[in-house]
C-alpha cells in the first residue's frame, strides 16, 4: 500500500496529509474521487437535495475586491424583486417539491431590510403550511437579527469566509472595519449561538493562494465545525479591482480541477456535512456540477430567481443558466442528477447530518 493510500483511508488528517490529497494528479486523483464517493455513499448516502436559490436584491453596502455586485461598481443595473415576485417563486419551490429555498441578497442590515425578511419568512412558512425549509444567505448581521430571522422561520445560514486566511482575506477585502475578518469570523459564532445550520465556505484559485491556504481552509472548516458548505472556484469579474491580478491566475480549468479535489478531501474531512456543487463549476465544465456530485457533493442550488434579474446578479463573469426559467432549470437539472446516478430528495429538506448529531 502506498502512503497515498494510507492517507486515504485515515479518519483524522493533518496539514501536510490535505496537500498531499490537493496535489494530486492522475491515478492518485481518481483514488481520491473514488474514496471521497464511497464515504459520501456511506456517510450521507446517494440523494441529492435541491434548494431553490432565490437572488432577490443585487443591492448590497460592501465593496469586496472579487465580487461583480460590489457597492463601487455602477455598470450593475441595481434591482429588488417585490415580496409578490419572491413568494411566488417559493410557492413554485413548493408545489414542485423542491424542500426547501434559499433567500439570497447582497448585504444589507437596514431595520428596514431586516423587517422585510422577517415577514418574508413568516409568510413563506404561511404559504407551503410550514413544509418549505428556508436558508438565508444575506451577510452579516447583528446577533438579535439572526434570532429573529430564526424564530420567524429560517433555520440553516450561509456566510462565505472566502478565506480562512487573515493576510489573504484582507487582500481581497477593503482595508476597513466594514469588511473585518474578525467581525465576519463572529457572525459565524453567532449564527451558531442562535441554533442555526451553520455554512460557509472559500473560493479556490484566488490571486495570491497556495495550496497550504486551502488545506487550512479546510481546517478551518472543520476547526469551527461547521454544517454545510458552498465553494467553489475563483471565476474573475472585469469590473472588479481583483481583475488586475488575472495574469497570475492558474488557468480556469486548473482551477476546476483544484475546486473538485477540494470536494472530494473535505467529504474526507467531514463526512456527515452538506456540501453544495457550486453553480462555479457549471461556468467553466457545462457539467461541473454533476461531476461534484459524484465525488462527495450532494446538495444542489437550481436558480429559481426570474429571468429578467439573473443577468443583474453576476457575482463572476459566465455565469451559467441566465436565460433558463424556473421549470426549464429543474428539468434540466434533473436528467443531470439522474445521469450523474444520483437520487433527488424531493420534498425533504435534507438537513445536515453532522449537525442532527450534535443536536
Amino acid at each position: 500500500m502506498t502512503n497515498f493510500q494510507k492517507i486515504l483511508l485515515q479518519t483524522d488528517f493533518s496539514r501536510d496529509d490535505l496537500v498531499t490529497l490537493l496535489s494530486s494528479e492522475g491515478d492518485e486523483r481518481q483514488q481520491l474521487f473514488h474514496r471521497a464517493q464511497s464515504v459520501k455513499l456511506q456517510a450521507v448516502g446517494n440523494k441529492v437535495y435541491f434548494r431553490g436559490l432565490v437572488e432577490f436584491s443585487n443591492i448590497c453596502a460592501k465593496d469586496c475586491l472579487y465580487c461583480g455586485i460590489r457597492k463601487s461598481n455602477e455598470k450593475v443595473i441595481r434591482y429588488e424583486a417585490t415580496d409578490e415576485e419572491i413568494l411566488e417563486t417559493c410557492r413554485f419551490a413548493w408545489e414542485n417539491r423542491f424542500g426547501s429555498v434559499v433567500l439570497q441578497s447582497g448585504e444589507l442590515s437596514s431595520p428596514t431590510f431586516v423587517n422585510r425578511i422577517d415577514l418574508l419568512l413568516q409568510k413563506i412558512k404561511q404559504l407551503s403550511n410550514n413544509e418549505l425549509g428556508i436558508t438565508l444567505s444575506c451577510g452579516e448581521q447583528s446577533i438579535e437579527t439572526y434570532r429573529q430571522w430564526k424564530e420567524s422561520g429560517a433555520h440553516r445560514y450561509l456566510l462565505r469566509i472566502e478565506s480562512s486566511n487573515p493576510d489573504l482575506y484582507r487582500r481581497i477585502h477593503p482595508e476597513n472595519d466594514f469588511h473585518s475578518f474578525d467581525r465576519r469570523l463572529q457572525a459565524l459564532q453567532d449564527l451558531k449561538t442562535a441554533g442555526y445550520q451553520v455554512g460557509t465556505g472559500v473560493m479556490i484559485g484566488l490571486p495570491f493562494q497556495t495550496t497550504e491556504d486551502l488545506a487550512n481552509d479546510l481546517l478551518f472548516l472543520k476547526q469551527i465545525d461547521v454544517d454545510m458548505v458552498g465553494m467553489g472556484p475563483y471565476i474573475e469579474h472585469e469590473d472588479t479591482p481583483l481583475y488586475d491580478f488575472r495574469s497570475s491566475l492558474k488557468t480556469k480549468q486548473e482551477r476546476f480541477d483544484l475546486a473538485l479535489k477540494m470536494v472530494a478531501t473535505l467529504r474526507l474531512l467531514m463526512p456527515e456535512i452538506n456540501i453544495a456543487a457550486a453553480t462555479a463549476l457549471q461556468a467553466i465544465d457545462p457539467a461541473g456540477r454533476e461531476k461534484a456530485l459524484t465525488i462527495g457533493a450532494n446538495i444542489i442550488m437550481p436558480n429559481l430567481t426570474s429571468i429578467k434579474y439573473r443577468k443583474e446578479y453576476q457575482l463572476y463573469e459566465d455565469k451559467p443558466c441566465l436565460d433558463e426559467d424556473a421549470e426549464l432549470c429543474r428539468n434540466c437539472l434533473e436528467a443531470r442528477i439522474e445521469l450523474s446516478g444520483c437520487e433527488i430528495g424531493y420534498g425533504e429538506w435534507g438537513d445536515s447530518k453532522h449537525f442532527i448529531q450534535k443536536s
